[in-house]
């Protein structure tokens, strides 16, 4: 990994760790946020997943305003570090635990 790769990892693991903590106290059932990027390519190739604990946690959460709410708090805590997120909604998805532990990803 060359040195600005690390800086960009560093640069997004701090602000998803902020959101995730944010994040925490609002949804139930939400447990965590995870990425991958491809860094020549950042910030279009960032791709950002939420965690839930189980299918219906995610139902519960994608039912209400909670979607919403998550992506402008990602796109808002990017845009302060100065990175800027174009396709928030093809950039964000949502999975749960247990879909992960099954072995598959829904998006």
């Amino acid at each position: 990994m060359r040195k600005t790769d690390k800086k960009i990892e560093n640069l997004i693991r701090d602000v998803l760790t902020e959101v995730c903590e944010d994040t925490l106290k609002g949804y139930e059932g939400f447990l965590w946020v995870t990425h991958t990027v491809k860094f020549s390519s950042f910030p279009q190739s960032l791709e950002i997943v939420c965690v839930f604990e189980t299918n219906q946690d995610r139902a519960n959460f994608l039912v209400g305003e909670g979607q919403q709410h998550v992506s402008a708090t990602i796109r808002n805590a990017f845009n302060k570090v100065g990175v800027q997120l174009k396709n928030v909604s093809k950039q964000i998805s949502y999975d749960t635990r247990q879909n992960r532990e099954r072995g598959y990803q829904r998006k």
